[in-house]
């Protein structure tokens, strides 16, 4: 019988072998060496700086801008992004998600501690040949409000494990923050961790200091980075934290990344948070890029950092400080519900590209979470805008009291965008007047 393969079924079984010589492939040696005196990362022999983002989208991008690296904080589709990083000459920290007490793990229940060691095992044995694979990412944030400190003693079974499955990857473990009793922890529990891992914001440029002074003697890695987090920024009257503009934090992503440059006698590089877009407080406080894939100013930052040079074209700016309701400073944004209010927004374009200007009301969020723990987003509140223009727009009070905000987006219609938010409260309005009518009833009283 005569066999016939149409065009897409050799399709289907080129991708299939290239995706088996992936997971199959010879591994590349990755390992730590100090010479001279300095901590360096070296992947094949040769010298390797992290340049990297903490996502698995946007990878075209990445290349782009002269990124080489990327991080994942747990095995989900662990195939694919390995895959998809080596196709781009990227390498993956690939990140094994050591259960959080948080969470409800219990780390004096030795069966469960079993059951998770024996599950990273085998995946550490399907893809510890990838060619894509840089290091092992175990744990991140497992001491964030814990108390049971059983969990290094974890994460080294699982170091040691990896070191004995796979030779030619090193393990770093992430945490929150630096804390030289967590590094007097690590060092003590967890000798097989060979690269300390810092989640770090507005707190880096210390983090730095105190990695370079004391405390941990080998190389570190600033696992993630970004704006001021929005437990470091002011808060309004009511408690609402305060968000950078885009080019504020733009400003912010320049200064930090030339802190972690500085080190060159321990740090071996970074990962960038986020290279993508998630609600985390607001729907703009961590990503680097809007809802449909736009780049922000702190994205051409790292550009020029990495590359030298600026982007052809590049994201639109903030100009200045204009976060004003009628002359009220943003702590004393408290409005009463149903008068209108007016609020300017002032963008520049370098390239001068057309800007279309988006503007929204939403409620203020009641879902914040720690550690980055998955939140909703809350609804824009429909018909409160009255009127709009490219730099103004006037919005009606909601009738509801509580917390919400205006955002404003600039779109440079070339897949940039800048923004910025401000948030405001609303108090019930004496001035207003609610007429209430009661039916007759009759009443029947017991002594």
């Amino acid at each position: 019988m005569k066999s016939v393969l149409n065009y897409k079924t050799v399709a289907i079984i080129g991708i299939c072998l290239i995706q088996s010589f992936c997971a199959n492939g010879q591994p590349v040696k990755v390992e730590v060496k100090k010479i001279d005196n300095e901590w360096g990362l070296y992947r094949n022999g040769e010298p390797y700086f992290i340049r990297g983002a903490g996502g698995q989208t946007n990878l075209d991008k990445l290349v782009e801008i002269g990124g080489n690296s990327i991080r994942t904080w747990s095995l989900e589709n662990a195939q694919k992004y390995l895959d998809e990083a080596h196709k781009r000459g990227l390498t993956v920290t690939m990140g094994l998600w050591v259960q959080h007490e948080r969470h409800g793990f219990d780390y004096n229940d030795t069966a469960a501690v079993r059951k998770q060691l024996d599950y990273f095992t085998r995946k550490v044995r399907e893809f510890k040949d990838h060619p894509a694979l840089l290091m092992w990412g175990i744990g991140n944030e497992v001491d964030l409000f814990y108390t049971n400190t059983k969990v290094w003693n974890a994460v080294q079974d699982i170091a040691a494990m990896v070191h004995r499955e796979d030779p030619n990857h090193p393990t770093t473990t992430v945490t929150a923050g630096y804390d030289s009793t967590e590094t007097a922890l690590i060092m003590a529990n967890a000798p097989d961790i060979d690269i300390y891992g810092i989640n770090t914001y507005g707190d880096l440029k210390k983090a730095v200091d105190d990695m370079q002074r004391f405390g941990w003697q080998g190389p570190y890695l600033i696992a993630e980075w970004g704006p001021n987090g929005h437990w470091e920024t002011p808060k309004t009257k009511w408690g609402a934290p305060i968000e950078q503009n885009s080019s504020e934090k733009a400003d912010s992503y320049e200064e930090r990344n030339n802190y972690i440059n500085a080190d060159s006698s321990k740090c071996i590089g970074s990962y960038v948070f986020l290279w993508g877009q998630k609600q985390e407080t607001t729907a703009t406080w961590y990503g680097m890029f809007g809802r449909s894939g736009e780049s922000t100013e702190s994205v051409d930052r790292l550009h020029q950092n990495w590359r030298g040079a600026k982007p052809v074209n590049q994201a639109p700016k903030v100009n200045g400080f204009a976060l004003l309701f009628d002359g009220k400073t943003v702590p004393d944004n408290i409005l009463m519900a149903g008068n209108k209010y007016q609020v300017t927004a002032d963008f520049s374009d370098p390239d001068k590209d057309n800007l279309k200007i988006d503007w929204q009301v939403v409620s203020e969020s009641t879902d914040v979470k720690s550690g980055g723990d998955a939140e909703s987003a809350p609804p824009s509140i429909p018909g409160v805008i009255k009127s709009k223009s490219k730099n103004s727009m006037e919005f009606e009070a909601p009738k509801t009291e509580g917390a919400y905000r205006v955002f404003v987006f600039a779109y440079d219609q070339q897949g940039n965008m800048a923004y910025f938010n401000i948030p405001f409260y609303v108090k019930p309005n004496p001035n207003s007047t609610t007429t209430i009518k009661l039916k007759k009833r009759t009443l029947n009283f017991e002594y």
